[in-house]
């Protein structure tokens, strides 16, 4: 990891002056820091990766949306177990999933569901037990 890179989205993240960071330059941002501190952004990276999937410039890109939700969906799947937005971004990212599935005309799936009946029920078991004392 180059360290110069690292410091540089820092500093760009300090010097937005806001909760979140947007578009392109906030996926950027918390991608690459994201592999440094996962649990301290990839809740963030989830959030602008659904909301970039529902941009203008992809609107007429269903692989590059779908791509950018899978990407979300994976990144909430790593948080960790006692990350306290690890749930609220897997729902989000799961739904925003589902809904650009059921907006594309039909087409045969890589998956039979089964890898997105197995992180619902992931999350509902996150839910009752969010510290993962029971597993």
């Amino acid at each position: 990891m180059d360290q110069d890179m690292v410091v540089l989205a820092r500093v760009r993240l300090l010097s937005a002056n806001r909760r979140v960071v947007r578009g392109a330059e906030g996926l950027w941002i918390y991608r690459l820091l994201t592999q440094v501190e996962p649990e301290v952004y990839g809740s963030k990276l989830v959030y602008v990766l659904v909301e970039a999937s529902a941009s203008p410039l992809v609107r007429e890109l269903p692989e590059r949306r779908l791509a950018l939700l899978d990407e979300a969906v994976e990144v909430a799947k790593a948080l960790g177990t006692s990350n306290p937005y690890r749930a609220k971004m897997l729902a989000r990212a799961l739904a925003a999933r589902q809904r650009e599935l059921e907006g594309r005309p039909a087409q045969p799936l890589a998956s039979d569901g089964r890898e997105h009946r197995a992180a619902l029920q992931e999350e509902s078991q996150d839910a009752h037990d969010p510290v993962g004392v029971g597993r």
